[in-house]
């Protein structure tokens, strides 16, 4: 299964965060799964690195190298990806979960989130 990590998930995988259920945790592990992290992860990860939120615990740089030493693939962001986007419902205003949504439904993967709001848009979305 192609798997798309949100990136609260992302992040909470590569530090081994206690917030990563049991349920995440096997799916991100099992050897059915290829695992896959966004260019707009990264990219949201770096901007709210630079701004200092506290939340953002690596850079878009530190992120990159972790996703890519745990064996994730990176999901680049394509035309059909952001064209994607105009036709999702509005139960989510974040630009980037948006993003994710739509990249999930395009590919088509499971998008793996805890955000109840990003599981409303399809069934390829997977809640933990």
């Amino acid at each position: 299964m192609n798997l798309l990590l949100d990136t609260h998930i992302a992040l909470w995988a590569i530090t081994d965060s206690p917030r990563l259920s049991a349920a995440a945790r096997e799916l991100i592990q099992s050897a059915k799964s290829t695992v896959w992290v966004s260019a707009a992860s990264i990219w949201e990860i770096a901007i709210k690195h630079s701004l200092g939120r506290g939340d953002m615990p690596v850079s878009g740089q530190e992120s990159l190298q972790y996703f890519k030493a745990a064996g994730y693939r990176i999901l680049s962001i394509e035309p059909e990806h952001v064209l994607a986007v105009e036709g999702l419902a509005s139960h989510h205003r974040d630009p980037f979960d948006r993003l994710l949504v739509a990249q999930a439904i395009v590919e088509p993967m499971r998008l793996l989130t805890h955000d109840p709001l990003v599981a409303l848009y399809s069934n390829t979305v997977i809640k933990v």
